[in-house]
């Protein structure tokens, strides 16, 4: 696996005039792949986006390595960096204690009577997104981090937080738009089952993983 990082040309309005949606974010990070679609074989790769100290950045994660060159279309040059991801999640161990961060697209289903498949819809609350990571927390090969408030009426809270909620547009090839819940969590968690938590990791969490949602990443806890 390869964790490669952007750092998205912003400033320069006519060079990333064509990243309006969701969509056009995929292409792009598809394109940096070129011999997946020279041969047909396609896999998945997860990305998100991140802003950092006012700079905003492509982060995707990867079975093999993008092309370089095709990573910059719309970044600032010389900031293309991938590095192998295989070490660090060799030294991951169960009882870890990890900080996280995760773009996901918290979602339930609701049943439809006489219908076989339920309609999928947006949680859209604070409380209802912050129990979906909750909810999967356990089957994901981890446990949030619980600590306790001094001087409040909640003896115990998660250690997590929601730092970023919107909904970006994603236009669909037939040509109608949708715009797709996306949230950002970060807090503190335990690995309680390291090749699940691996799994995780490297195949995402939740819907929408092509349109830049589900990516985790981590680093341990000092």
């Amino acid at each position: 696996m390869y964790l490669s990082r952007v750092e998205i040309d912003t400033k320069n309005r006519y060079k990333t005039r064509d990243l309006t949606h969701l969509g056009a974010f995929h292409n792009w990070v598809e394109q940096s792949f070129p011999k997946e679609l020279a041969t047909g074989i396609r896999h998945r790769h997860l990305w998100r986006l991140d802003t950092l100290a006012g700079k905003q950045y492509l982060l995707v994660l990867s079975e093999t390595a993008p092309d370089a060159d095709l990573l910059l279309t719309y970044g600032v040059p010389g900031t293309a960096v991938t590095k192998s991801y295989d070490p660090f999640l060799s030294r991951l161990q169960d009882g870890q204690l990890m900080q996280f961060r995760l773009t996901a697209n918290p979602t339930h289903t609701i049943s439809r009577p006489g219908q076989k498949q339920g309609r999928v819809v947006p949680h859209v609350t604070i409380a209802q997104q912050r129990q979906w990571l909750a909810d999967r927390a356990e089957k994901s090969g981890f446990q949030l981090v619980e600590q306790s408030i001094v001087g409040t009426d909640e003896d115990v809270k998660q250690a997590f937080d929601i730092v970023s909620r919107d909904w970006p547009m994603l236009h669909r090839k037939t040509g109608r738009g949708v715009r797709l819940s996306r949230v950002t969590f970060e807090g503190l968690l335990r690995i309680s089952d390291v090749a699940v938590f691996k799994q995780t990791l490297t195949t995402g969490l939740g819907r929408e993983k092509a349109f830049g949602m589900g990516l985790m990443t981590v680093i341990p806890e000092d």
